[in-house]
């Protein structure tokens, strides 16, 4: 569970210092998937998915049952999608 400072930022519009935030936690907390999972979704909203796809694969390697491994399938999908219409306007 998130501690409900995280909450508020993400509430807030501010996901780069609920990020900050919770890359102390991680740092506290190296064994906890579900701060893992939050930051990957923050960084997804962010549009940075790399960094998104690295934290939902931590988050699985510590609790295969996360959330996380949902959102790493999406995020696999999302980098899958193929449209040959897209390439031949």
């Amino acid at each position: 569970m998130l501690p409900e400072e995280i909450i508020t930022l993400i509430d807030n519009g501010k996901p780069q210092e609920a990020i900050e935030k919770l890359r102390k936690l991680v740092t506290k907390n190296p064994h906890d998937d579900n701060f893992y999972y939050a930051m990957g979704r923050l960084y997804w909203q962010l549009g940075d998915h790399s960094e998104a796809v690295n934290c939902y694969r931590r988050a699985v390697e510590i609790n295969p049952d996360s959330p996380a491994r949902h959102a790493l399938e999406l995020a696999n999908d999302v980098f899958d999608f193929f449209n040959p219409d897209l390439l031949n306007p």
